[in-house]
């Protein structure tokens, strides 16, 4: 999936980075990428997101799925380089609460 690209680990935590559009249509597909890198290399997982342009609530579904395996596991997950609108939708949502945005 071209909108999810394993970095690597990067302090302790893999980093994940995220670009263009993950809604409806691919947000299995994401959530699957994310579980497979998630399973070969358990660690906190960071999400750069200086590339993506559009989420819907699909995604930001996938996103609280995600965070519900970390926090089983005892891991965290961050996500960095949010634009203004994407971070307004996790705001509006309280989501902001549950998960670390820097």
């Amino acid at each position: 999936m071209e909108e999810v690209k394993v970095v690597g680990l990067k302090d302790g935590a893999l980093e994940i980075a995220l670009s263009g559009d993950i809604d409806l249509g691919n947000a299995e597909a994401f959530y699957q990428a994310v579980a497979s890198a998630y399973k070969q290399t358990p660690a906190d997982i960071l999400f750069d997101c200086e590339k993506l342009a559009f989420i819907d609530s699909t995604t930001l579904g996938t996103f609280v799925k995600i965070l519900k395996t970390l926090k089983s596991d005892g891991r965290k997950m961050k996500l960095t380089g949010l634009q203004a609108k994407i971070k307004k939708l996790f705001v509006i949502c309280s989501l902001d609460t549950i998960m670390e945005i820097a």
